[in-house]
């Protein structure tokens, strides 16, 4: 069982490995914009975010997105209806 479970966690951190090479080379700049000026300390710092959360960004690269979501906070919410004083 536990060999089962390692077994699928090195090969789920394998191919996050390879898929973040790819998204720190080139895919990064699919999803947003403001990253293709970004410099290669700022992909290494990426690079273990996109190891881990590679289903996401595969998901928003293959879905076409241009931009980064728009947060959705109570305060945006707010703002937006223009409620306040």
């Amino acid at each position: 069982m536990i060999v089962a479970v390692l077994l699928l966690l090195a090969i789920y951190l394998a191919l996050g490995g390879c898929f973040a090479v790819w998204f720190c080379v080139a895919g990064v700049r699919r999803v947003d914009p403001h990253a293709q000026a970004g410099s290669w300390g700022f992909r290494c710092l990426i690079f273990p975010g996109a190891t881990l959360l590679w289903p996401v960004l595969l998901q928003r690269v293959s879905s076409g997105a241009k931009h980064p979501p728009e947060e959705r906070t109570a305060h945006r919410l707010t703002a937006g209806k223009g409620v306040g004083p």
